[in-house]
């Protein structure tokens, strides 16, 4: 592993790293469900690209995050302090993933959010690298590989989705119709109850 990869892991982990297992030295509760979310919108299947087209379409960065489940460095990426209304689709699928009404400042240098905008355009797995156990967040039609989910989250989910800015495409709300991901509209046009 190259020395500058050693580092950004290691800072992934003080970053995002579960503070339960720091402090109780044992394994945190598994935060894959959260207790509010939204009921599932019609979606169009998105396609897995063969690993040719991703070497030929992503940054070498993009690429490292989303199918070598790497990690980018903190305070460093694209939408760690975006605060700009809009939705969070995945780089390689254009899946929705998340909203910036759920976005708040976790302090860790990566984009976070209490709550996915489609939750089952994620799925979750147990990732015992770097000797614990953290919650990996994937993206569930391209697979690719997002970032990890933690129980330390504000109200009203209690869950924090530290994601990687490099897996991520951020639609701003002027451009969703334009982009097909217009029925995402009514959110940003009322305040939302519960936010």
């Amino acid at each position: 592993m190259r020395r500058g990869s050693l580092l950004v892991a290691l800072l992934g982990l003080v970053g995002c790293a579960d503070p339960a297992l720091a402090q109780e030295g044992g394994a945190a509760s598994n935060p894959s469900t959260a207790s509010e979310a939204r009921p599932m919108r019609e979606q169009k299947p998105h396609d897995k690209k063969s690993d040719e087209e991703l070497r030929r379409t992503l940054s070498p960065l993009q690429y490292e995050v989303t199918q070598q489940e790497g990690t980018e460095p903190p305070f460093r990426n694209a939408y760690w302090n975006n605060h700009a209304a809009g939705i969070y689709v995945d780089v390689v699928s254009g899946e929705p993933l998340f909203s910036s009404l759920d976005k708040y400042d976790s302090g860790t240098g990566w984009p976070s959010f209490t709550r996915p905008l489609e939750p089952g355009n994620i799925v979750t797995k147990d990732d015992f690298s770097f000797f614990g156990r953290r919650t990996e967040v994937r993206s569930k039609g391209a697979d690719s590989h997002l970032g990890h989910v933690f129980d330390d989250g504000p109200p009203p989910t209690g869950l924090r989705y530290c994601m990687n800015s490099a897996a991520l495409r951020f639609v701003p709300v002027e451009k969703l119709e334009a982009e097909g991901y217009g029925r995402y509209l009514p959110l940003f046009q009322e305040e939302q109850p519960g936010r």
